[in-house]
């Protein structure tokens, strides 16, 4: 869950995207051989996002840029492409949740709690935060795509997220309303990488289809729809 960036949250990395080779984008990867316990759940978060969306996975031939899946004391990841050998570290205690969410700041996004306009939806006790993790919950310049805030999102953290004291660092201003899942990709999570890799750009530019509401990108992520 923690993004190994440096100097990379200083740029908009959601723009950082993996090339795609004749339309279509299937990243490389290579699953080191000590991952041999955690290969079913590394292959689950794979299939998280293979099945929801047009990103697909393969593992590495000859190519020069692939994520190297390698043993970590965490879960941690770059965010965005960065050329070359990418490494996404898994920890013991990685689930599949938990890969997906790194698998997602690989493909180019940043924690959905950095968002420029979480404070309409959260408040961040930091207070509450163990000294030395501020950096987690600081504000980024990432694209939100146009798409809305995402209480739900396999990229949010949860309430006790590194918490200095038992007490919440994270509070929804709704009430009720639980974050942090590491079970699944939202629909909106869904949304942002058919939008930030164009899926369907073809399908609706051929059929004169346009998205007009949140609704109807919601309905494009669940869906297929043939042309009319």
């Amino acid at each position: 869950m923690i993004v190994c960036c440096g100097a990379q949250t200083d740029r908009d990395a959601v723009h950082q995207i993996w090339p795609d080779y004749n339309g279509k984008v299937s990243i490389p990867f290579v699953i080191m051989p000590q991952l041999s316990k955690q290969y079913n759940d590394i292959m689950a978060a794979l299939n998280m996002i293979r099945d929801s969306t047009c990103v697909t996975f393969h593992p590495r031939t000859n190519e020069a840029d692939y994520i190297n899946f390698q043993t970590g004391y965490g879960c941690a990841s770059l965010v965005g492409f960065t050329g070359g050998v990418q490494p996404l570290y898994v920890g013991p205690s990685c689930t599949a949740g938990n890969i997906c969410h790194e698998l997602m700041h690989t493909l180019g996004f940043f924690h959905e709690h950095s968002r420029q306009d979480r404070e309409n939806y959260i408040n961040i006790l930091y207070g509450n935060i163990i000294q030395g993790k501020e950096s987690n919950f600081l504000l980024e310049r990432g694209d939100s795509l146009g798409l809305p805030y995402d209480l739900s999102s396999i990229l949010h953290y949860g309430s006790n997220f590194f918490s200095s004291n038992g007490q919440p660092t994270i509070l929804p201003k709704s009430p009720g309303v639980s974050i942090g899942q590491r079970s699944h990709l939202s629909a909106l999570d869904v949304a942002k990488v058919k939008r930030l890799y164009k899926c369907g750009e073809s399908l609706k530019s051929f059929c004169g289809l346009r998205c007009s509401s949140v609704a109807e990108i919601l309905k494009e992520t669940l869906i297929s729809r043939p042309c009319p």
